[in-house]
């Protein structure tokens, strides 16, 4: 598995607030987004192909203001697991520079069952 995942969008009037920036809520969907795109394009590949990723926490941290028809380049990628904590990471770049920072923890669910599945410890290196 290609460990980091990246994607560009351009803003969009759709993503401005009244402040004519990108709109904070807007970064939290986009860290849902590229999580579940990244997972979709990487599944196939492990054995939890039908198990779905639920969001435990959510930290990110804004440092540069993005503007309409900004071009922002988003990679993300999985850290070492933290017991059935699977630790993310989202950084979005515009113009070469980190302008928002995310870190998020997940939980693997088992589709049938809906109860949480402890990953191994190297689960990653297998892929």
């Amino acid at each position: 598995m290609s460990l980091i995942f990246e994607k560009q969008i351009r803003v969009t009037e759709q993503h401005i607030d009244g402040n004519n920036h990108v709109n904070n809520v807007q970064y939290v969907h986009w860290v849902e987004e590229i999580a579940g795109e990244h997972w979709d394009f990487v599944k196939h590949k492990t054995q939890y192909p039908n198990d779905i990723w639920m969001l435990l926490d959510h930290h990110i941290q804004y440092k540069k203001q993005v503007y309409l028809n900004d071009i922002i380049t988003v990679k993300t990628y999985p850290r070492s697991p933290e017991g059935i904590r699977q630790p993310r990471k989202v950084e979005f770049y515009c113009n070469d520079q980190l302008v928002v920072d995310s870190t998020t923890l997940w939980v693997l669910v088992d589709a049938e069952t809906k109860k949480i599945k402890r990953l191994e410890s190297d689960w990653l290196d297998k892929l």
